[in-house]
C-alpha cells in the first residue's frame, strides 16, 4: 500500500459537498483499514410515516465506502468509481444519531470491496452493505 495522506479526517470534512452536505453526513474516523461517518437523523431523512429512509442507508454506506477507496488510492494518482452496492435493511429507526464504519475485504489493482455497518446512536445494527468499486 502507498502512503496514506496526512490530516486526511480533516481534509474530507473540509470538502464535503452537495449530497454530502445535504444528509449532513460528518467522517469522524479515517485510516487505511476503517472509515467511519455520522449524521443526525432529521426530518428530510425520514419516509411520510416517520422511518428513516432506505436510501439514507444505501447512501451513507455508498458514501463511507467510495471515499475509503478513493483516498486509499490517492497517492497513487488513481480515481475511484462505483460499480456496485448492495444494502440490506435490518432495523427501522426513527431519530437519532446514525453511525456508518466501512473496512476493506479487498483492495486489488483495478478493483476494491468495502464492507460497511450502519448503527443506531444504540449501537444497534439497521443495515449493511458491500459496494464495489
Amino acid at each position: 500500500m502507498t502512503a496514506f495522506p496526512e490530516n486526511v479526517l480533516e481534509m474530507i470534512n473540509a470538502h464535503l459537498g452537495g449530497f454530502n452536505l445535504a444528509m449532513g453526513l460528518r467522517f469522524v474516523k479515517a485510516e487505511p483499514d476503517e472509515f467511519s461517518a455520522e449524521l443526525e437523523v432529521a426530518d428530510c431523512h425520514r419516509m411520510p410515516y416517520g422511518l428513516v429512509h432506505g436510501g439514507v442507508y444505501a447512501a451513507m454506506i455508498e458514501t463511507v465506502c467510495s471515499t475509503a477507496a478513493a483516498i486509499n488510492v490517492f497517492a497513487e494518482g488513481k480515481a475511484t468509481v462505483g460499480l456496485e452496492n448492495a444494502t440490506s435493511f435490518l432495523r427501522a429507526v426513527r431519530g437519532g444519531r446514525l453511525h456508518c464504519r466501512a473496512t476493506p475485504l479487498v483492495r486489488g489493482k483495478r478493483s476494491h470491496v468495502w464492507e460497511a455497518t450502519v448503527t443506531d446512536e444504540r449501537g444497534r445494527l439497521a443495515a449493511s452493505g458491500r459496494v464495489r468499486l
